[in-house]
């Protein structure tokens, strides 16, 4: 596996404890985010580096997520039907951050000062939306933090796929190895991926 990881002890400590943060696996170039399908999605991502097998809709928003812990929560250690085959996405982080500045929030709430009218058009419009949830422990536990998901549909999702998608990376048999440790109640021997806040690349 090509993502670096670490004591998730050691991570946590240091981690914010509150307040929206990107923590994310990322370099100098590349940024990975996480995304939980069923074998027949993620068997032929794993062999063709890419995602636009026979039963990966490109009609449809798909959410991804650079927290790992946040995953695991969604996916249940991946145990969740549908959600069995864990994939580390490598994006390009020029990508990314155009993501995150062209992104609508999912809900008018998270808008600021937009009109309710004004925010429905900018969601009609946009191919992408951000959404802050609470971040969970590896028990499932909810945190103060809170985590990213970013939704993408349309032309942003086929660049996604292919042309921004620099590697995938089967994360499955790490993730089963990671989930003995919290089922059996050994969090220090538990390892995550190495995450720490992430930092837009300056314009």
């Amino acid at each position: 596996m090509t993502i670096t990881t670490n004591s998730y002890s050691l991570q946590s400590s240091v981690w914010p404890a509150e307040g929206e943060h990107v923590l994310a696996n990322y370099d100098a170039d590349s940024i990975v985010v996480y995304q939980a399908y069923k074998p027949a999605i993620g068997d032929y991502a794993i062999r063709h580096g890419r995602l636009d097998g026979p039963e990966f809709s490109l009609a449809r928003m798909s959410w991804v997520k650079p927290n790992f812990l946040w995953m695991m929560y969604r996916s249940g250690w991946g145990t969740k039907p549908g959600q069995e085959i864990t994939l580390g996405l490598r994006l390009r982080r020029s990508f990314f951050d155009e993501l995150l500045t062209t992104a609508v929030p999912s809900s008018h709430a998270a808008a600021g000062d937009l009109a309710h009218a004004d925010w429905q058009a900018a969601v009609a419009r946009s191919e992408v939306r951000l959404q802050w949830d609470p971040d969970h422990g590896p028990r499932g536990e909810k945190l103060v933090r809170r985590a990213i998901q970013i939704g993408l549909r349309g032309e942003c999702l086929r660049r996604l796929s292919s042309a921004e998608l620099l590697e995938v990376i089967d994360m499955t048999q790490f993730v089963a190895t990671q989930r003995a440790h919290v089922e059996s109640g050994n969090l220090h021997r538990l390892e995550t991926p190495e995450e720490r806040v992430y930092l837009p690349l300056k314009v």
